[in-house]
């Protein structure tokens, strides 16, 4: 009985630790001071991106990551979003690494009642351009919605409240650089993108509207390997852990029936691009690591 109540407290603090985290334990803001703002009563719980005629800002994490299992929650900007681009995403740090790696959440805001776009992207070593584009299945500005990415060794799993919207595997037996040893920070940021974001950028902002806020919460990078220095050792010590943690095990490694119905569902519902489809920019032929990642 002892042990058991021992169990509980000790499981009961660590789930407070985790909800209760603050914005700057983790990241810090790396541009737009004066566009951020805290709200709430719980001060660093939330952080409000804000973006107007001069600025938009944005923030990273203090460390990168080598692999894991990371999220966070955004409400995006409501009404009229058009030209904005609210981002969340990682990526390896370009002045030691000069073909980068990154992975990316856009979105892409719209006029007032038409839905926003999230495109999503995949950087490996420099080389891009494997845009996908979905619309949404709900009204990512009422409320906070979760978005994620699981990083391992054998894929990459794009998440929204969980689902799975796009998978990235280990291509590298067919020519394929893969993600596996570029440590990545988070970075998330508004940005004026009217040039191109919204119809091609056939729709402006409309800057009356000043200033456009997205908002962030429930921070969440305890379930992945943080690099505090750039060493082999801080490297093996996260090659160690992947292979110890959850997201480095089984069922991680491979889809499971649930995901493939859902990336199925998404593809047959909610993808208005696809750069495997788009074969006249590859020379009509679908670059090799298409037919692996939709099922």
């Amino acid at each position: 009985m002892k042990l058991s109540f021992i169990l509980l407290v000790l499981a009961a603090t660590s789930i407070s630790v985790v909800q209760g985290s603050k914005f700057w334990d983790d990241f810090y803001v790396n541009f737009g001071d004066c566009n951020v703002q805290y709200p709430g009563y719980d001060t660093g719980s939330t952080i409000a991106l804000g973006l107007d005629n001069t600025t938009g800002s944005g923030f990273q994490s203090k460390y990168p990551y080598l692999y894991g299992n990371l999220s966070m929650k955004l409400k995006l900007v409501g009404g009229n979003s058009a030209g904005t681009v609210t981002s969340y995403y990682m990526a390896s740090e370009r002045t030691q690494f000069p073909k980068w790696c990154e992975l990316d959440f856009e979105f892409l805001g719209n006029a007032s009642g038409e839905p926003y776009i999230l495109q999503t992207n995949v950087f490996s070593e420099g080389v891009g351009n494997r845009e996908q584009r979905i619309y949404l299945w709900f009204d990512p500005t009422a409320d906070y919605h979760e978005y994620g990415i699981l990083w391992n060794q054998d894929l990459i799993l794009f998440l929204v409240d969980s689902r799975v919207i796009r998978v990235f595997h280990n291509a590298a037996d067919l020519g394929i650089p893969y993600l596996n040893y570029q440590p990545m920070y988070i970075y998330s940021s508004i940005w004026n993108g009217e040039s191109w974001a919204t119809c091609g950028g056939g729709v402006k902002t409309d800057w009356s509207l000043q200033p456009f806020l997205a908002s962030y919460t429930n921070f969440n990078v305890w379930n992945a390997c943080e690099m505090r220095d750039h060493t082999v050792s801080s490297s093996h010590a996260c090659y160690q852990k992947l292979y110890s943690s959850s997201y480095g095990q089984a069922p991680n490694l491979a889809l499971t029936q649930s995901q493939i119905d859902d990336l199925r569902w998404i593809k047959y519902n909610y993808v208005i691009y696809d750069y495997c489809t788009d074969l006249k920019r590859f020379n009509w032929t679908a670059p090799p690591e298409c037919a692996r990642n939709w099922p």
